[in-house]
């Protein structure tokens, strides 16, 4: 069964057995039957957050969910809005895997974490944040794995109908794109030196609005049932 944002179990279940056998590994040896009890640290115990259709969403999807949003744009939204983004994230899945669409290389995950750590101050904040949003660096590079196997599928299956004009590159460069440079105090180049970027970014734009449009028609005919917070599954 599919899980909502493919946790791949395998892995895992590996880096459980291994982090358990070191941690056993460390403990000293009891040299009597007297000797107290080790005290065992509290475990967050799983439940399900939703059901789509034959498959279901865990809360532990959520919070990790969660935790690279609070990572990536420094707040996390809703949990109803984590659940339907999974949701979106199930159909898109659903219909990549059904094509035999390509996983990305590791190169590409390597090259987008480090993207992702540029983006903070030092390698050390990065970290220290991640850690505070309750991530791994192998959790992280999972994610951002999944998310470019996502929108790369989306990009495939949507790019030939965006198409974009003159008119329309035109426009994007006297409305947005030379005032947001003068905002910035920003010498504003000629058109023809950034037309081929604007294209790219509009084209970009209109994927996004016909795969969000997609999604959206797709999850309204889906049965999905969502678990109360803090219910029984």
């Amino acid at each position: 069964m599919r899980r909502a944002t493919f946790i791949c179990v395998l892995m895992l279940g590996l880096a459980g057995l291994e982090a358990a056998a070191a941690a056993r590994a460390k403990m000293p040896r009891q040299t009597t039957s007297s000797a107290p009890p080790v005290a065992q640290e509290p475990q967050t115990v799983d439940r399900i957050a939703a059901r789509i259709e034959n498959d279901i969403i865990m809360e532990s999807d959520v919070r990790e969910l969660a935790g690279f949003q609070e990572l990536v744009d420094r707040h996390s939204k809703a949990r109803d809005e984590l659940i339907r983004e999974l949701a979106g994230e199930w159909i898109v899945r659903g219909e990549a895997d059904a094509t035999k669409y390509p996983q990305p290389t590791n190169d590409d995950i390597e090259h987008a974490y480090v993207g992702l750590v540029g983006q903070s101050a030092s390698p050390e904040e990065f970290h220290k944040r991640m850690a505070g949003a309750g991530l791994s660096e192998a959790a992280v590079r999972r994610i951002l794995g999944q998310q470019l196997y996502l929108s790369r599928f989306l990009d495939y299956r949507f790019r030939s109908s965006a198409q974009v004009d003159q008119e329309q590159i035109e426009k994007y460069y006297k409305e947005e794109f030379a005032p947001q440079l003068k905002a910035r105090g920003q010498t504003v180049p000629p058109l023809d030196s950034v037309a081929d970027t604007i294209r790219e970014v509009l084209v970009q734009r209109a994927i996004t609005d016909r795969a969000t449009q997609w999604i959206d028609e797709t999850r309204a005919g889906l049965k999905i049932d969502v678990i109360p917070d803090g219910s029984e599954p």
